[in-house]
Parts: structure tokens; sequence; C-alpha cells
């Protein structure tokens, strides 16, 4: 095995990288080629979306699995601007008095001041995944879910060699697995997580993933699969019964839109955060951070805009089937809020992020475009690294822990209900910059998504970046505790005079500033970058 190295420091140069019939970029390289694969195979940017995301299940465990929600944005060849969104919601038992009841039973005290926990049975929601691949391959796609699953099946049964970011996290996320299935398929001889480059095996979510290649999504909603998800969580303490699977259905709601230089950008609408990237870019529209060429006043307005982005959408955003929620998106919205930007920092207590584990979670992203046009951004989570920490049975499965997004505090937005879904953390991203002219991206990482939304887009744009450069630059993120975090490789004149403006600045290490993903469709040229932060690559034939 190879030793640990060094994760704080760059010292590669890539390029962007170009090609005609396919373009593939993620955060594992084995992952990619799945893709690439699936694209020979005679496949299109849908198929290969959906056999990537079930090579990262594999060999990025801790990030996504079909245990998890699944989303994506997509421009067709035929010119059609959609969203696809399999997002499970809490079970139907979990009223806000019995959610509360179950945690006094399991933690103890009394349950008028029993908060949601983060990991366990009870944050467990609906997994989409499963649902959101058939539907993404039997509506979009050309292959059979067997044919997508191919490369993914292989990985799991015949082993693959862990990489180096990725043996970090399974590390840090060692303690996380909380039930005797998830130490055994997960843990080397159920004991430690996967040095760099050693071989691992998944046998059992092989198996699974080989059940839904031969009977498709049926079983993991109506079948064995369902009942073992069940049998789980409510053997461990939680609230999820086979009934709530049986109602699970994929939806294709609009995406909403804005503009920034000149480029449409397109982000999903609630529950997502999708919002929260449209309202920052309007702000920052609207204090002029596209005109600036001074990297303290750009760094500062676009900042600020994230600010006040975060404090709107910290508020309204929820299940909009619960809620109404304002136009957040909109021009007008915006140039209102956009008065509160100033010279110096905002400083009040009504401005700023509500307390959430969603901050630092991570996730996966891929990107996919096809020579014909079809582009692709998809994501597949299990929110926090092994989401819940449970294991389904001899699934292999790992159940998400989205539910811990849920608030049990009854003035919240996002209190706990039957049904409800949970804030989502994840934002698949679109941009139109031009009518034949098409990008698919993304930036991974919590409260990173939308701040790396709007830095990647302002380096495209306004800096006028190539793909791979717009990835590379330093990034900075605003903070749930109000400090203004940097990469160690942010230029230091810069960080001084944002000092003097007011941010609280302070270092972090790089996996804090998120995992892009870029691959572009630009008139039959296909062009792609990759997060540097991450173990991944871009892959183009």
């Amino acid at each position: 095995m190879d030793s640990q190295p060094n994760l704080d420091r760059f010292a590669s140069r890539r390029s962007t990288a170009y090609g005609t019939r396919g373009v593939v970029a993620t955060s594992q390289p084995l992952a990619a080629e799945a893709g690439i694969d699936a694209l020979r195979a005679g496949g299109n940017a849908f198929d290969a979306a959906v056999a990537t995301a079930a090579t990262l299940n594999v060999v990025e465990p801790m990030s996504t699995g079909l245990g998890g929600d699944a989303f994506a944005l997509y421009r067709t060849a035929e010119g059609d601007v959609g969203a696809m969104r399999a997002c499970g919601g809490a079970p139907e038992a979990a009223t806000l008095e019995r959610t509360r009841e179950a945690v006094a039973e399991q933690e103890g005290g009394d349950p008028s001041d029993a908060e949601m926990p983060e990991r366990g049975p009870l944050p467990v929601t609906v997994p989409g995944a499963p649902r959101g691949w058939e539907a993404t391959v039997e509506r979009f796609g050309r292959l059979s879910l067997a044919d997508a699953l191919e490369d993914a099946i292989h990985h799991a049964t015949e082993g693959f060699p862990v990489s180096e970011v990725i043996a970090s996290a399974w590390a840090l996320c060692e303690p996380e697995l909380r039930n005797d299935a998830a130490r055994e398929q997960y843990l080397v001889d159920g004991e430690r997580a996967p040095e760099v480059g050693e071989r691992m095996r998944l046998p059992e979510f092989g198996e699974t993933l080989e059940t839904l290649a031969a009977e498709g999504a049926d079983p993991f909603y109506e079948g064995e699969i369902a009942a073992q998800i069940a049998e789980t969580v409510q053997d461990a303490g939680g609230l999820l019964e086979r009934s709530d699977l049986e109602a699970f259905d994929v939806e294709f709601p609009d995406p909403v839109s804005t503009t920034y230089g000149g480029t449409e950008v397109y982000e999903l609408p609630p529950n997502n955060q999708g919002l929260i990237a449209l309202e920052a870019l309007n702000v920052a529209d609207a204090v002029g951070a596209p005109e600036t060429d001074d990297p303290v006043e750009r760094t500062h307005l676009l900042a600020e805009s994230m600010k006040l982005a975060f404090t709107d959408g910290h508020r309204y955003i929820t299940d909009p089937d619960y809620e109404e929620i304002p136009p957040l998106q909109s021009k007008r919205w915006a140039e209102e809020r956009a008065e509160a930007v100033g010279e110096e920092v905002i400083e009040s207590p009504d401005v700023g992020m509500l307390d959430s584990p969603a901050e630092d979670a991570d996730t996966v992203l891929l990107t996919v475009a096809d020579g014909e046009g079809n582009v692709v951004s998809f994501i597949n989570s299990l929110f926090m690294g092994f989401g819940s920490g449970l294991v389904a049975g001899d699934t292999g499965l790992t159940l998400q822990n989205r539910g811990a997004s849920f608030s049990l505090d009854d003035s919240h937005p996002n209190r706990i209900e039957p049904g409800k879904r949970p804030f989502h953390t994840l934002i698949p991203g679109l941009a139109r910059f031009g009518e034949d002219d098409w990008a698919a991206f993304g930036v991974m990482g919590g409260y990173m998504q939308p701040q790396g939304h709007v830095q990647v887009l302002s380096n495209l744009l306004d800096r006028e970046m190539p793909l791979q450069a717009a990835l590379d630059e330093p990034r900075w993120r605003y903070r749930e505790d109000g400090t203004l975090a940097v990469e160690a490789r942010f230029d230091g004149d810069v960080t001084s005079k944002l000092v003097r403006r007011g941010h609280d600045v302070r270092v972090d290490v790089p996996l804090q500033f998120g995992g892009a993903q870029i691959a572009r469709w630009n008139d039959g040229v296909l062009s792609g970058a990759t997060e540097p932060r991450k173990d991944g690559t871009v892959d183009v034939y």
C-alpha cells in the first residue's frame, strides 16, 4: 500500500480536457471510466450518468449510496431543459410529538427538550436513488439498467483499490458505522478502514446491484430489500415502515433560473437550496461584483451577497408542499436585499445561517456531456459520511441520514412532519452560455455548494477563466459561525485587506472547499474539468 499523501498540497498541473463524443467528470477515476464505458457501448449522457453514479456507490461508499437520494439537471439533445428529483420524505409516523418521544426514549431526557439526532435510525428518510436511477435510464437513456450497472457490479464483486482522498475520508467516517452489518461490509475484517491502495470488495452490495439490474427498483420499495430496510430501522428504534417505501415515486419538477453575466443559470427548486445560489448571483450582480477587477472588492461583494442569500434561504426554503416560499430567485427581491451591502461586513444578528449539521456534509457529483448535445449534472448522496451508519440486513445498503436536517422546534421552517421532505443541500447546476453552448456543473460539500456555484461561475464569467483554471482557483467559504474561511494558498494581501473590511478570516483545509465538476457541450465540441481537491478525473473520448 502507498503511504498516506499530503492532502493539503497540490503540486500537479491539469488542463481542461477536450473531446467530441463524450466527457465525464467526477471524483474517482474508475467511476469516470464507467461513464465512458457506457458511452462507448452506445449509451448517451443519461446512461453514462447512472453508470458513473453506480460506480461511485462502490468506490466512494461513505459519500453516496443506493440508500440515499438522487437529483439531476439536464439539457437534452432536443433542447429540453429539466430536472429529476428522487427524494424521499419523513416516515408517516414521524410527527413532531412522536419523534420527540422517540429521541427521549433512546437518549433520555424530556421530550420537549429533544433535538433531532444526526445518526442512527430516526434521521433515516425514504431512499430515492433506486427509483431515480431506473427512471433516468428508462426515460432518457438508450441502454438497459443492467448495462449501466455492469462496471459497478464488477468493482463491487471483484474489488477495487482505494484512492487517496477517499481512504482518508473512509478512516474519518469509520466510527460512524453503527451496526454489525455496516462494520462487516465496509471495514477490513470488520475492524478498520482500508488503507490507500488496498483492494476492497463489497460482495453483499454487489448482490444488491445485481438485483437492481435484474429486477429494477421494485424490490427496494415493495420486495425483500424493502423489508430489510424497514426491519433494520425499526429494530434500531426508528419510525420508517414498508408503507413509506411503497408510496415513493420520482418527480420531474421545472428548474428555476436567473441570468448572470449574460448566462442563464439553472438550479433545482425547493426543497433544495438552489434558490440560495440564484439569490446570491442576483445580489452580486446588483452590487456590481461582475464589473470590478479588484480581487478584494470582488471577494467582499460575493461573500456579502452569499451571506444575505443564506439568511433568506434558511428562513424560507423547505418542502413547498408544506409552506409557501417567496420568489428568492427574482431580480426585484435581490435589488432590495442588495441595499444592505456596503464597504464593511454586514453585522446583524438577523443575518447568517441557521444551525444545522448540513454545513459540512459531503457527497459526490458527476457531470456528463455527449456528442449529441445531452448534458447532465447528477448528484447521489447519503448526506453525512456513511449516512445513518446503518446497513440494511445483508444488502450492503447504507441508509441515509438526510432527516438530520429536520428540526424538532415547532417554529422552525424545517420542522419534521409526516411525509415531509427535508431541506436538501444537493444542487446540480446547469448553465446556458449560448444557444449551442451548455455546461453541467456543480460543487459538492454541504453549505459550500451554493458558494461554490457562485465562485466557479464568477471565475468563468467575470474573470473569463478556462474550465479547469476556474476549479483550481483558491476558494473562500462563509461559515455558520460568521467567519470567512479561506484556503492556505489564498492571496495573503487579499486576506489582510478583507480583515480590514471587518471579515473574521480563518484558514481551513482544502477538503472543506468542495468538490467541483464540469462538462460542457459547445456546438459539438466537448470539454471538461475536475476538482483538484478530490481523487477525481475528467475522462473524454
